[in-house]
């Protein structure tokens, strides 16, 4: 199977800028998946898309098996009087058609192996009383019918559908896998992208430092986002602000890659090229959102190949990518993407004066209030280009377009980073 297509006109709106809500399903709505499929072996699949559906051939577990090490027998045989049963069989998990249990006795069993016909229940080893070189079991009283047993088919039923395609496999996953007896699956391939950053005043880490220029800070930061989705990256480098080398540089990388993200450039200066470049190569389908950080966020397409410009702040160009670059490449790769669960929290801050008609994301982190409840801190800075709210940040604060203030007490939104 080859990938997809992307549609031309997937990104038209009439809107100066668009809002938060609209800009996301928009990417989700009109992205297709852009990768082929490929079938590997479930130790090497985690972390991929998955692209069929995995449906259970079998029940799971496959034979009504004891829970744990101990003695099987009929809870009914239980003598009144107090009197122990006699342990007549030995069961090992391995053992496939073990005897029937005889009437009024007690199976030795182990961890797994299957229950015999006539046991109803299973008591642990360390509950008992054992007596006569193990030939006698005394059972404790209180134990409930069809303890320590797990049936045939607790777990899966045989048709039942385990996963469908677009799920992210995670290690469970792979486990899940493995209990049915499948040791290859199909997933999406990863997403081809290649990471570019756009200015003459970014220097390489480790270079000497001019009046005037900045270290190259997003291009890695991306390419660290970058490894937890299921990708390979292409790292070009820095883009001086030339018009002519932004367009080679951006028609030769999209001839062979899925997506390219750019940071900085996406702004309306006369050096700011990649806007014009994407309008002269492809298609502009979105620029300028109703948020803050992160406004002048471009994307498009040239050819087949998605284009996503990341603002040049750091912060900003942060926030963008788990808002959207995420959502994004997710959805390249064939998967399903839901967005992260926002959590009612307390404010521990006050802003008086928040503007309306975007939505804002604020760094922030929880503490543990007076009751006992979470609060949610701000970072007292906004600067979008203050990489230390980042580290500080445990999460955003997701603050609605009609909201103008929050006062001390109030309920927010908070999103942890690592639910992205």
């Amino acid at each position: 199977m080859t990938g997809g297509k992307l549609i031309d006109d997937c990104f038209l709106h009439d809107k100066d800028r668009l809002r938060h809500d609209e800009c996301l399903a928009l990417i989700l709505e009109r992205l297709a998946p852009m990768t082929g499929v490929e079938c590997l072996a479930i130790e090497n699949a985690c972390g991929r898309f998955l692209a069929e559906t995995v449906s259970a051939p079998r029940p799971v577990p496959l034979h009504t098996n004891s829970a744990v090490d101990g003695f099987a027998f009929a809870h009914a045989s239980l003598p009144g009087d107090g009197s122990a049963l006699t342990v007549g069989s030995r069961i090992v998990a391995g053992d496939l058609a073990p005897a029937p249990l005889a009437e009024n006795t007690a199976a030795r069993i182990f961890t797994g192996a299957i229950v015999p016909q006539g046991a109803d229940t299973v008591v642990m080893q360390e509950d008992c009383d054992i007596s006569s070189g193990g030939k006698q079991v005394q059972i404790p009283s209180g134990l409930k019918p069809g303890a320590n047993i797990r049936h045939l088919g607790e777990d899966l039923q045989k048709g039942d559908t385990l996963l469908t395609p677009g799920q992210r496999l995670k290690p469970q996953d792979i486990a899940a896998l493995a209990s049915i007896g499948k040791a290859e699956v199909e997933v999406r391939k990863p997403v081809r992208i290649a990471i570019v950053s756009s200015g003459d005043e970014l220097v390489e880490p480790g270079a000497p430092l001019k009046p005037g220029e900045v270290y190259d800070s997003n291009r890695l930061m991306v390419a660290a986002l970058l490894k937890s989705l299921p990708a390979t990256v292409t790292n070009l480098g820095v883009l001086k602000d030339d018009a002519a080398s932004v367009e080679r540089v951006l028609r030769d990388a999209a001839a062979g890659h899925d997506l390219i993200i750019t940071s900085g450039g996406a702004s309306r200066g006369e050096e700011d090229h990649v806007v014009e470049t994407l309008d002269k190569l492809g298609k502009r389908h979105l620029w300028q959102i109703a948020i803050k950080p992160g406004r002048p966020m471009v994307m498009g397409q040239i050819g087949q190949c998605a284009v996503i410009g990341l603002p040049g702040n750091p912060v900003a160009a942060f926030v963008c990518f788990l808002l959207y670059c995420r959502p994004a490449v997710t959805r390249l790769g064939g998967g399903a993407w839901c967005s992260p669960p926002r959590f009612p929290v307390k404010a521990g801050f006050s802003v008086a004066n928040k503007k309306t008609g975007r939505r804002e994301f604020w760094r922030g982190w929880l503490e543990t209030g007076a009751d006992g409840l979470p609060v949610a801190q701000k970072f007292n800075r906004d600067g979008s280009g203050l990489i230390s709210g980042l580290r500080m940040a445990s999460g955003l604060i997701e603050v609605a377009e009609e909201i103008s203030s929050i006062d001390e007490g109030d309920t927010v939104s908070f999103i942890p980073l690592e639910l992205f």
